[in-house]
């Protein structure tokens, strides 16, 4: 295990118990560190520490403040090399402007490819994230790229809960890929919902569903999510064509509080997810269940500072990790 002498973990303002908790599972301190937001918006960072020579990691999502949590990330990425850090790992665990990832109309942007190249232009050596929205979008950094899954993570949990007649539903078919991952990890079938969107205002209507449901205990699983309402009408299309039990499954539960009272009233027996993004609407629900995968993202960092591989956690999550969640 590295010491923390040999690197250090810093946090961005919403980045802050995310790192503690993998610092605690790396058995080291958490970096010094302060952001302030003056009264007109401006964000100051200010490292609290030397770091000379440091290989040095900064936890930030791009979660549900997307502006301004991207921005504090290059003022940190700015502030690590001006002070003459070693090496500088930019730990986004949700890339929130992943979504940008093509230009399908015109005259708009691809944005996460301009994040991207921010992000290398402010300094950042590599970058460490998880379940990004389109898998190509590592091809827009230069830079290296560990594209960490939470499939491990969440199956394991899913298992220990003992479900019988267990069927993995896909949202929609660009998600059918992941679901069959998700199926054969648990060693079972999938079904996959047909859905149309039509505009930008993150709703997508459920057209069909195609796979057999009747009597069986389904799990829809998705990277993300943010009104909740697809998953609320696949729930309801499942319970019509005689699904028993139905859970959810996301990566990144970017829910807002009419989202979360959607959940509290649909057909979803609870909803797992990962504490990649910072969320205080979670906390009124009583369906939400949070698996940490900040272990995980620690055991990544372990990893690339002792230059051992990091592709054995795409599949598979270590004992180590399971027993820390």
């Amino acid at each position: 295990m590295i010491t923390s002498g040999e690197i250090k973990i810093f946090a961005g303002s919403t980045g802050q118990v995310f790192a503690e908790q993998m610092c605690k599972y790396l058995g080291i301190d958490l970096g010094e560190a302060d952001t302030i937001v003056f009264s007109e918006g401006n964000i100051f960072v200010r490292v609290g520490e030397t770091v000379r020579n440091k290989d040095v990691y900064l936890v930030q999502p791009i979660g549900l403040n997307p502006n301004n949590e991207f921005v504090e990330i290059l003022f940190w990425l700015d502030a690590f090399k001006r002070a003459s850090a070693n090496s500088v790992t930019a730990i986004i665990p949700y890339f929130g402007y992943a979504k940008g990832d093509k230009k399908d109309e015109p005259r708009v942007s691809i944005r996460a490819r301009v994040c991207a190249e921010c992000i290398e232009l402010a300094g950042a050596d590599r970058i460490v994230t998880m379940d990004l929205h389109s898998p190509q979008i590592q091809g827009f950094f230069k830079k290296p790229v560990d594209h960490l899954f939470a499939l491990p993570v969440l199956c394991e949990y899913i298992k220990n809960l003992n479900i019988d007649d267990l069927m993995v539903i896909s949202p929609d078919a660009g998600f059918t890929k992941q679901a069959r991952k998700f199926a054969s990890y648990l060693g079972v079938s999938v079904a996959i919902g047909d859905k149309t969107r039509t505009g930008h205002d993150e709703r997508a209507k459920v057209l069909e569903i195609i796979g057999d449901v009747s009597g069986k205990n389904t799990l829809i699983g998705d990277d993300f999510s943010i009104s909740g309402e697809t998953l609320i009408d696949l729930a309801r299309e499942l319970k019509n064509r005689g699904a028993q039990r139905i859970f959810a499954c996301l990566t990144h539960i970017l829910l807002n509080e009419q989202g979360v009272a959607r959940i509290e009233d649909s057909p979803l027996e609870f909803l797992i997810g990962t504490d990649t993004v910072v969320n205080s609407c979670l906390r009124k629900s009583k369906k939400v269940r949070i698996v940490s995968v900040a272990p995980l993202f620690a055991e990544a960092i372990d990893r690339i500072h002792n230059r051992e591989s990091v592709s054995p956690l795409f599949t598979k999550v270590p004992d180590k990790v399971i027993d820390s969640n």
